[in-house]
């Protein structure tokens, strides 16, 4: 089977997928070049979370493939897709997932620490972005002392501080009030400029979406069309949509 016929980074085509009999996705194919920042907006229960699923390779669709450059992740085992989530993707959810367990600091290092990253160097880059979100103080703290919006921003600092090639984030501001979401946006895209990271973010947030560089709206399980098309930035690859 040979890779898309594209410079496309991530790639989804022809995707179907069902749950309990019910479509959830109806043919949809996407594309993501390196650098590119794409908002998947729409109604909820529209397919967003699903796509998400999809692209990291939690969810192996009912048809369809899905490319991380010519690496076919829909065909790999169990173990290859985590290996895959594991070196190459940043996940950010709707909800603060963390180990009870360990410190601000050692949950936003985790990825690293997987990765077989020394503990300092994990540490520091942790930090980095802890300190971003003004987290520096708080970072030997565990989940039941954070606020549920600091611990939200810990997801983000996790997601950043392991510089994958891609992050997919599903409504990554959702918990933050509108101070903290525009900082956490603004953090989450300007770590993406500058380390030459893919960002997939699911919203159906207007603000949030305004982010991105390009917009595709999913309705029913059916991708609907470019919906927005802002000026491209120099140096930076289009995102391409086909259905």
């Amino acid at each position: 089977m040979a890779a898309p016929p594209d410079n496309d980074l991530l790639r989804a085509v022809g995707l179907h997928h069902a749950h309990h009999g019910s479509p959830v996705l109806t043919d949809v194919t996407l594309g993501v070049r390196a650098g590119e920042i794409l908002a998947v907006t729409g109604p909820r229960a529209g397919g967003k979370t699903t796509l998400l699923h999809c692209l990291s390779g939690q969810l192996v669709p009912d048809t369809g493939e899905i490319w991380f450059d010519e690496m076919p992740v829909h065909s790999l085992t169990l173990s290859q897709r985590e290996r895959f989530r594991r070196e190459h993707l940043g996940w950010i959810d709707s909800e603060p997932h963390l180990v009870p367990e360990l410190s601000a600091w050692e949950n936003a290092a985790l990825p690293l620490l997987l990765r077989g990253t020394p503990r300092r160097a994990a540490k520091a880059a942790a930090m980095e972005w802890l300190d971003r979100f003004d987290l520096g103080p708080l970072a030997r703290k565990r989940p039941h002392a954070l606020a549920y919006a600091q611990r939200q921003q810990v997801c983000v600092a996790r997601a950043i501080a392991m510089e994958p090639a891609v992050i997919l984030a599903d409504e990554p501001t959702v918990a933050l009030r509108r101070p903290g979401r525009a900082h956490a946006l603004r953090t989450l895209t300007s770590a993406a400029r500058s380390h030459d990271i893919t960002v997939v973010i699911a919203t159906s947030d207007a603000d949030t979406a305004s982010v991105a560089d390009r917009t595709v709206r999913l309705s029913d399980g059916r991708a609907d069309g470019e919906a927005s098309d802002a000026p491209e930035q120099e140096g930076r690859a289009a995102c391409s949509l086909s259905v």
